[in-house]
């Protein structure tokens, strides 16, 4: 009960420092690009995840966890995977008219349920399944404005659909079945990551900024909003691979749109953003989903763990009384053999 405890407490932690400092760093970058005219989002994240590395490194010099060798292959590849899957993104919003894009990050849960069940054999029960239809739902409604369909963005986004959602199931799977730790993941895979990121950022960003990265006028604001965006992008992506390592990728997606609402919350609050009607309504539609899948989801894992420890009850049971058959049945034979054993004698 006190390991259950404590990995419940993990989990909250996790789902909170993802959720906090993912509507952070979206507030610094609005910041960032909007206001301060830096619209390079590839290349930045490059630079995110180069700090984030650098940071871990410092932190295993520090012995404040420890490096488990994984093979190279799957690593490297699963950098690059990652590092693909967020040009892709890029690529698709620069491609796409914003309702599009929503559309697309939308369509990440229900093809992510989907390779799961058919590449894991995972089982979703209806209520999940209705509680995520509920939730998409809502979050269409509250930020899905206009839909502007071209082929090339239709490929796009296809393209981050598929590399987001191979990369979060691959995130959570490689975790549990190399037995290592969200923190050495990213150690291992940021590198890569940042490459593909650092060499095709600046490409990607000047065919869809027109600018280039290098002939940005750097004025000291903008370096510090810089900076803090990198420091805060070291907490996402720690707290994206521990999401991702203790729930699911599903679970991931989820809070990944209620950190959508807040945004929207935070927007309006904060930066005076125009919130309609329309707004509130698919805020409060997506807070019902994410409260039964919530539900649902609890609901579920308490009856395995009362089913696992009646299996576990039951094949203790059986181990115990094993012993006194065979003390039985030895009782039996030592009979026999005695009273064999006085015939013999009398004989």
């Amino acid at each position: 009960m006190g390991e259950m405890s404590s990995f419940q407490v993990g989990v909250i932690g996790a789902l909170f420092l993802s959720v906090a400092s993912s509507v952070s760093i979206v507030i610094c970058n609005k910041a960032l690009m909007s206001n301060l005219g830096f619209k390079f989002a590839t290349t930045l994240t490059s630079w995110h995840l180069m700090v984030t590395y650098c940071t871990l490194h410092v932190a295993l010099r520090l012995n404040f966890f420890e490096n488990k060798p994984v093979d190279f292959k799957t690593v490297m590849l699963f950098g690059i995977l990652n590092g693909v899957s967020i040009g892709f993104l890029n690529l698709s919003l620069g491609f796409n008219s914003i309702g599009f894009y929503q559309m697309t990050k939308l369509a990440i849960i229900p093809f992510t349920v989907l390779l799961e069940t058919i590449f894991l054999k995972k089982q979703f029960s209806q209520n999940i399944k209705l509680s995520l239809f509920v939730l998409l739902i809502g979050v269409g409604i509250a930020s899905i404005t206009d839909l502007q369909l071209n082929f090339v963005g239709t490929i796009l986004s296809v393209l981050a659909i598929i590399t987001t959602c191979v990369g979060q199931i691959l995130t959570n799977t490689i975790q549990k079945r190399l037995n290592i730790s969200s923190t050495q993941l990213l150690y291992q895979s940021a590198p890569f990551q940042a490459a593909v990121l650092f060499v095709t950022g600046p490409v990607v960003d000047q065919f869809l900024t027109k600018q280039n990265v290098f002939a940005y006028k750097y004025s000291p604001i903008v370096l510090a909003f810089i900076v803090l965006s990198c420091l805060i992008a070291v907490s996402v992506n720690f707290s994206t691979f521990l999401v991702i390592g203790k729930t699911s990728p599903v679970t991931y997606q989820v809070l990944g749109h209620l950190k959508t609402c807040l945004v929207l919350g935070f927007g309006y609050t904060l930066l005076h953003d125009p919130f309609t009607s329309r707004n509130i309504i698919g805020i409060l539609v997506a807070i019902v989903g994410m409260g039964l899948y919530s539900y649902f989801c609890t609901h579920e894992s308490k009856r395995k763990q009362v089913a696992d420890i009646s299996s576990m009850s039951q094949v203790k049971d059986k181990d115990d009384t094993a012993p006194l058959l065979a003390g039985k049945n030895m009782g039996h034979q030592d009979k026999d053999n005695h009273e064999g054993n006085k015939k013999d004698s009398l004989v």
